[in-house]
């Protein structure tokens, strides 16, 4: 394997901010209601230490290179969410995606919850087919209280 994946540190904050801040841009998700907004991007150690919560670095040769992680999906209880899942260009087609899916599905079933659900948008067609072969099933409308209504895709996976 030509990645390695583990928990967040404080150490790294600075490179998932800069990860998010390069990747959401690219899929045209950096106007009002995305993620890139959100005030965790500058804290993500922090804002993953929670109770519910879990989020993973991916590092190649040395360096974070992208992350995703789970938290609780306000207002369903019992359901987490997938978020801030992004990767540089040369993590990706490395199989990074689907070791990380892997880790973040399992740490949420150890967590006790019983659905996973996640928001993307038209155009990160890579993203949504991975998620399929995980399992994801689109559903019609989004669920809970995200806070992100720029986010057009919304999926399901029963844990």
């Amino acid at each position: 394997m030509s990645f390695t994946i583990r928990p967040i540190e404080s150490c790294d904050d600075e490179a998932m901010a800069a990860i998010i801040r390069a990747v959401m841009p690219e899929f045209g998700a950096d106007g009002p209601g995305f993620a890139i907004h959100d005030a965790e991007v500058g804290a993500m150690h922090a804002a993953y230490a929670r109770p519910g919560c879990a989020y993973f670095v991916v590092e190649r040769d040395g360096r974070v290179c992208g992350g995703g992680g789970i938290a609780p999906l306000h207002g369903e209880a019992g359901t987490c969410e997938l978020r801030k899942m992004y990767f540089l260009p040369e993590l990706r087609g490395l199989g990074a995606g689907a070791a990380l899916m892997r880790t973040c599905l399992d740490a949420a079933r150890k967590l006790g919850y019983r659905q996973c659900y996640l928001e993307t948008l038209t155009g990160m067609d890579a993203a949504q087919r991975l998620y399929e072969r995980h399992g994801f099933m689109r559903i019609p409308a989004a669920m809970g209280n995200t806070g992100h209504f720029g986010c057009n895709r919304f999926y399901l996976l029963d844990l």
